[in-house]
């Protein structure tokens, strides 16, 4: 059978790790006649067409052919994401044994693709074009500014406990980001954790962790009797996560400072040396 002008019937090559593929256009987008890719590779197409209408993942259309008797049929075409997924769902010892080692290695290389897609955040193909890590670097600097931009709504959007300089801070520091700049913050305005100032003390994670507690109240205490209130929160990364913290900036050093020195000098004067030092 041959394709009818669908939209287009140029067709147009896809290399894979598994092979190269031939697709059509439809609805501009492209498309594998299933048909004549399933009997590639030695399966049966009605057991694996009707599989695929099981799966919610799965997108076909019936587009129209020529048969050898002139007449018109219809035939199922997958777009290119289902036709992927479903061979990477193939059985391997369901499949002709000239494609099997083939098939083997493209559903090894997906696996680690999806395993690097959601926990480390994606993966570049090293078979990828010029062209196509041109396109990529072009997704990642509008995920980029996406993610700038919604952050400074996000903080926009918090209420009146979270301190009002901090909010500023972090939406300069955001806005810069999203046009690739540095955001000019005095020195005094930025943001101040307890947990960053301890490990500028040179605590380990295991000594901040066992002072952050009382070290944080008794700064907590110190800035309400300096301010005659208390720290409003802020938002701050602590062993890699972002958490609810107190705000303070880098002008409450010295209160910082002061605390250090009247309840915890004395039990780390390794780690004070270091401080100092840095």
């Amino acid at each position: 059978m041959s394709i009818l002008p669908y939209e287009s019937t140029e067709v147009v090559k896809l290399d894979l790790s598994a092979g190269s593929i031939d697709t059509v256009m439809v609805d501009s987008e492209p498309h594998v006649v299933f048909r004549p890719a399933v009997e590639a590779i030695g399966l049966d197409y009605s057991t694996q067409l009707r599989k695929l209408r099981d799966r919610s993942w799965a997108s076909r259309r019936d587009i129209p052919t020529t048969g050898a008797d002139g007449k018109t049929y219809r035939m199922a075409a997958v777009d290119v994401r289902t036709f992927l997924m479903w061979l990477a769902t193939v059985n391997e010892n369901k499949v002709a044994d000239e494609v099997r080692e083939t098939l083997i290695a493209y559903q090894q290389e997906t696996t680690t693709a999806v395993n690097a897609y959601w926990t480390e955040g994606g993966v570049i193909n090293e078979r990828a074009t010029d062209e196509q890590l041109d396109v990529l670097q072009q997704q990642i600097e509008e995920r980029r500014i996406r993610r700038a931009l919604g952050l400074v709504q996000l903080i926009a959007a918090m209420d009146d406990t979270v301190d009002p300089k901090w909010k500023r801070s972090r939406q300069l520091h955001h806005y810069a980001e999203a046009a690739g700049e540095i955001a000019e913050i005095a020195p005094e305005d930025r943001a101040l954790l307890v947990d960053t100032y301890l490990k500028d003390c040179g605590l380990s994670k295991d000594e901040r962790r066992s002072v952050r507690s009382s070290f944080g109240r008794r700064v907590s205490l110190a800035y309400e009797m300096q301010h005659g209130e208390k720290p409003k929160d802020s938002v701050g990364l602590v062993d890699g996560r972002e958490r609810t913290v107190k705000s303070y900036t880098e002008a409450d050093r010295p209160m910082f400072d002061k605390v250090w020195g009247e309840f915890y000098a004395d039990r780390y004067p390794a780690q004070q040396q270091l401080g100092e030092a840095s």
